[in-house]
């Protein structure tokens, strides 16, 4: 009896002994797809985090967890990158970035042309506008919590607003080098790199030699240059070269925004377009691009105006458009194309306006529509709206083609980017337009281009929205599944990750996401927000910590 009672006492004691050597993680994800966002094929493993951080990818089954996700039949990839995210707002409006989390994204890249700073403020302005710099941005926005994590370039346009204002002429020398001094400040605050937005005004205004010395000031701090080119219609192929002179002459890293080929008559141009891309990087270029799947984009309805009518800002724009003769110019230009930017009235869908009484009568139909409602043809009325909303309106341009969309989703350098605020259910946004690429845009590159198209493999489209930009932004410890890094995933049942937003009902949530981890913290659990907000500031390669 003493020797069985002995036996037992020693295997307590081994077991306990056992137990006590067995790693404990804060979360296991077990038995997974993992899809390590190389690019390489994916395999089942259990992963082990703790804190913020990938501890172990391997066999977990003796191993314990605080809480354990059971990720069996589905996959595992490092959360995805939004390279053109335009949340700046909205997370601080609500950062919960429901319409990104339930693709998956985990970090919103902002700073399009525009960014949050830097930027002269007056005393009367609201809370919310208090920061004068991009990193006072980052600390207002961390004060106000995020559910994903942010990172932004610093916008040209906004550097040559703090100094010209909406001037159209070239800077002086001592107004280049105050210009090349606040990006230097940005990029050792954090910014990415520079961004321009050459098809809008004022940041049109800005000649290629000026855009060369701001993009050589990022460039000595191993920062990226990023562009909407000035066309991507008929001077397409002269706003590449331009890229790549940019490229070259300030030797740097370059991406261009959402590529696309707009209008029907430049549709042939595709083999050119990638053709010349291609020939740039074997010429040593770096040069990548970025997209959102979809045939048509959305924009101010500014847009369609020339440019030169633009400067000095709105107010100055609605004073010229009162004038008979600036007005006459102006409506000539339209009609002869401009000769760029205008399309068919049929092809704009207004999104909305300022005013509610103008959202009644004309939000969600065609510019034809419109102007016959207004009575008088489709030019005169989007100046007569203009003046009336004091804004810039917003409007879906179907200006693609599905079969040039496909060519460019297959390019091994395009990642993705939803050129969209970050939303969610909340009344805040009710009257916000939008166009379904900002609830859509990941789910429907994995669902609709990869599953059902078969267009790309998963492993290579999880690679292209992950350690694709990771790399391009010079980013470390992120966009990889690997030991040591940040705990960013996206789990998903890949056989059911679809969008759901259309350009009629544009703010569905996508389904097939059923966990989101963001620096460790679940944000998205079985498909539900948790309500938790770890996102941090991810900072860019330049950043000087103070």
């Amino acid at each position: 009896m003493r020797l069985f009672s002995a036996i037992v006492v020693c295997i307590v004691v081994i077991l306990f002994i056992q137990a006590a050597k067995a790693p404990s993680y804060d979360i296991i994800i077990r038995q997974g797809t993992i899809y390590d966002g190389s690019g390489s094929k994916p395999f089942v493993a259990d992963v082990g985090i703790r804190s913020d951080t990938i501890a172990f990818i391997g066999d977990l089954s003796s191993a314990t967890a605080k809480t354990e996700i059971d990720a069996k039949g589905l996959s595992v990839a490092p959360g995805f990158i939004n390279m053109l995210s335009m949340a700046e707002r909205s997370l601080l409006m609500d950062g919960r970035s429901m319409s990104d989390i339930m693709q998956g994204v985990t970090l919103e890249v902002m700073g399009e042309g525009w960014s949050a700073g830097p930027v002269k403020r007056k005393s009367n302005k609201p809370v919310d506008s208090l920061w004068t710099t991009l990193d006072g941005y980052f600390k207002w926005q961390m004060k106000k919590g995020t559910s994903t994590n942010v990172a932004s370039f610093v916008g040209a346009t906004t550097i040559r607003n703090y100094v010209l204002g909406h001037a159209n002429r070239k800077p002086t020398a001592a107004e280049q080098e105050q210009m090349n001094k606040l990006v230097q400040e940005a990029m050792e605050q954090g910014a990415m790199g520079v961004s321009t937005s050459l098809i809008y005004a004022p940041a049109d205004f800005a000649s290629t030699e000026e855009i060369i010395s701001l993009a050589s000031e990022a460039a000595r701090y191993k920062g990226m240059y990023i562009t909407h080119m000035r066309s991507e219609s008929d001077n397409i192929l002269k706003a590449l070269n331009e890229t790549f002179r940019v490229a070259r002459e300030a030797n740097i890293r370059a991406e261009i925004y959402h590529l696309k080929i707009n209008h029907d008559r430049n549709w042939n141009k595709i083999e050119q377009v990638l053709e010349k891309i291609d020939s740039a990087q074997k010429a040593g270029l770096k040069i990548t691009a970025n997209m959102y799947p979809y045939a048509a984009s959305n924009t101010a309805l500014t847009a369609r105006l020339p440019n030169w009518v633009q400067e000095g800002g709105a107010g100055e724009m609605r004073k010229r458009l009162k004038n008979p003769a600036t007005r006459k110019k102006v409506l000539e230009e339209m009609r002869l194309g401009i000769p760029t930017k205008n399309s068919d009235p049929k092809s704009v869908v207004i999104l909305g306006f300022r005013l509610d009484s103008l959202n009644k009568l004309y939000r969600g139909k065609r510019l034809d529509e419109v102007a016959a409602i207004h009575g008088k043809d489709a030019d005169e009325t989007l100046l007569d709206l203009l003046v009336k909303d004091r804004s810039p309106g917003a409007a879906v341009y179907h200006l693609q083609t599905e079969e040039n969309v496909r060519r460019i989703f297959k390019q091994p350098y395009v990642s993705f980017g939803s050129d969209g605020a970050s939303f969610s259910d909340a009344k805040i946004f009710d009257e916000w337009g939008t166009h379904p690429r900002a609830f859509g845009t990941f789910a429907r590159a994995i669902g609709k281009y990869g599953r059902e198209e078969k267009l790309v493999a998963l492993e290579e489209l999880v690679r292209r929205m992950t350690s694709l930009p990771a790399t391009n932004l010079g980013i470390k410890d992120r966009g990889r599944l690997r030991i040591g890094y940040y705990a960013d995933l996206a789990i998903f049942d890949a056989k059911e990750v679809i969008d759901r937003a259309t350009y009629d009902e544009p703010k569905l949530y996508a389904t097939g996401m059923r966990y989101v981890l963001v620096n460790g913290v679940p944000v998205l659990s079985d498909g539900a927000h948790t309500g938790a907000m770890p996102g941090r500031v991810v900072r860019g390669p330049g950043w000087r910590k103070k």
